[in-house]
C-alpha cells in the first residue's frame, strides 16, 4: 500500500442471533490478522458473544435495540428470545428500525465497506449513500443460497398435488428431491408472512450488493459454488469455515507448531451450518444427506429448539449417530477438506486473501 492509502477499514454488522454472531466474530478476526481495521457492530445484549475479540485487533460499536419501540419486552435483543410468530414480526420491525443508528456510525467512522448481514436487505442502499461496498455475509451454504433462489423463482412446491409427493427442485444441479412437509409454513401460505418477504428482500439483495462471502469451502460443494456464481451470476466468496481457520491460528500461538483441527471441531462447525440452515431455511442442508438423516437431525432440533447451544448439542448427538461406516469416512475426508481449505494456500484462505486485495483497489 501507498503512503498515502488509508488502512482497509470494514463495519460488519450481523443479525442478533448466536448463529450469525459467531461466525462473523471468526470472520472479523480473520481480517484483522490481515492487517485490516475490523469493527463489529451489535447491540448492548449481545457483547458478550465477542468477548473473544479481547485482546485482538477487533472494534466493538454499539447501537441501541429499538426492543420496546416495536413493541418486544424490554431486553429483548438476540432471536433466542422470540417465542412467536408475533415476536418474530417485530423483531424483524425492530432490525429495520437499526438503519438510522447504523448510518449515525458510518457518518461518523467512514469505513471502507459494510459486510452486513443478509437479513438486513436495507444494508446495501445504506452503504451506497456513503460510497462503499456493501458486501452480504451468507452463513449456511452455496447449496442453501441457490435453492432458495430456484424455489423463489419456479415454486415447484406449487405444481404437486399432495404434501407428500416429491419434486425436484428445478434448474438447479443434481436431482434434489423435496416435498411439502419439508418446508416451511412461509412458503405453502397463501398471504406471505412478514418473513418471508424479508426473505425475498434479502435474496434480491444478493445481486444488487457488491458481492456475497460464504461460511463455506469450494470443495465441499463446488457444483452449487459454481451454480451460484456462474448461473446465478452473483459474485462470491467462500471463506470458510471461519471457525476453523481461528481454531487453526489460536493453536499455533499456543503451541508454537502446526495446529491439528480434530474432528470435532469440524463436526461443530457442520452442526452449526446445518443449524442455521434449518432455523432459517428450514430444509437448507448438504444434498448427500438422505431425507430419513434430515429427518433425524429435525427431530434433534425440535427436541431442544429453545436454546442455542442445546440446538446444536442435539445436531451432533444426531450427525453422530447418522455418520457411520462410509458416511463417517465421508465426513472425516469432508474434515480434512476443511482444514486444507483453511490453510496457507488453499480455497478458502486464498479465497480471503482475494477478497482483502480486492477491496484495498476499490474501496475509498
Amino acid at each position: 500500500m501507498g503512503s498515502k492509502s488509508r488502512q482497509l477499514h470494514i463495519f460488519f454488522f450481523p443479525l442478533m442471533a448466536h448463529g450469525h454472531l459467531i461466525p462473523t466474530m471468526d470472520m472479523a478476526k480473520l481480517f484483522a490478522e490481515r492487517g485490516v481495521k475490523a469493527t463489529i457492530v451489535t447491540t448492548p445484549r449481545n457483547v458478550p458473544t465477542f468477548s473473544k475479540t479481547r485482546g485482538t485487533n477487533v472494534d466493538i460499536q454499539i447501537i441501541k435495540f429499538p426492543a420496546v419501540e416495536a413493541g418486544l419486552p424490554e431486553g429483548c435483543e438476540n432471536i433466542d428470545s422470540v417465542t412467536s410468530e408475533d415476536m418474530s414480526d417485530k423483531f424483524i420491525k425492530a432490525t429495520k428500525m437499526l438503519q438510522q443508528p447504523l448510518e449515525q456510525l458510518l457518518e461518523e467512522y467512514q469505513p471502507s465497506c459494510l459486510v452486513a448481514d443478509i437479513f438486513f436487505p436495507w444494508a446495501t442502499d445504506v452503504a451506497a449513500n456513503f460510497g462503499i461496498p456493501r458486501l452480504v455475509f451468507g452463513i449456511t451454504s452455496f447449496f442453501s443460497l441457490s435453492s432458495q433462489h430456484s424455489l423463489q423463482q419456479y415454486e415447484p412446491h406449487k405444481k404437486v398435488f399432495s404434501d407428500s409427493e416429491p419434486f425436484v427442485i428445478p434448474s438447479f444441479p443434481g436431482e434434489i428431491k423435496l416435498t411439502r412437509m419439508q418446508l416451511p409454513d412461509f412458503y405453502l401460505q397463501e398471504v406471505e408472512t412478514d418473513f418471508y418477504k424479508l426473505l425475498k428482500e434479502a435474496m434480491e439483495s444478493e445481486f444488487t450488493s457488491y458481492g456475497v462471502v460464504v461460511n463455506s469451502f469450494y470443495e465441499l460443494e463446488p457444483a452449487y459454488a459454481d451454480h451460484y456464481r456462474k448461473v446465478l451470476g452473483i459474485k462470491a466468496w467462500h471463506i470458510g469455515p471461519v471457525s476453523l481457520c481461528n481454531k487453526d491460528a489460536e493453536d499455533k500461538a499456543q503451541r508454537g507448531k502446526e495446529a491439528s483441527i480434530d474432528e470435532h471441531e469440524c463436526l461443530k462447525w457442520l452442526s452449526t451450518m446445518k443449524l442455521n440452515s434449518v432455523i432459517y431455511i428450514c430444509f437448507g442442508s448438504m444434498p448427500n444427506f438422505s431425507d430419513s438423516q434430515l429427518s433425524e437431525l429435525a427431530m434433534g432440533l425440535e427436541a431442544s429448539e429453545q436454546q442455542f447451544i442445546w440446538v446444536r448439542e442435539a445436531i451432533e448427538k444426531a450427525m453422530r449417530q447418522i455418520l457411520v461406516g462410509e458416511e463417517a469416512a465421508r465426513a472425516k475426508a469432508l474434515g480434512e477438506m476443511a482444514k486444507r481449505a483453511v490453510e496457507e494456500g488453499g480455497s478458502s484462505c486464498s479465497d480471503l486473501n482475494a477478497l482483502i486485495e480486492e477491496l484495498r483497489l476499490h474501496c475509498p
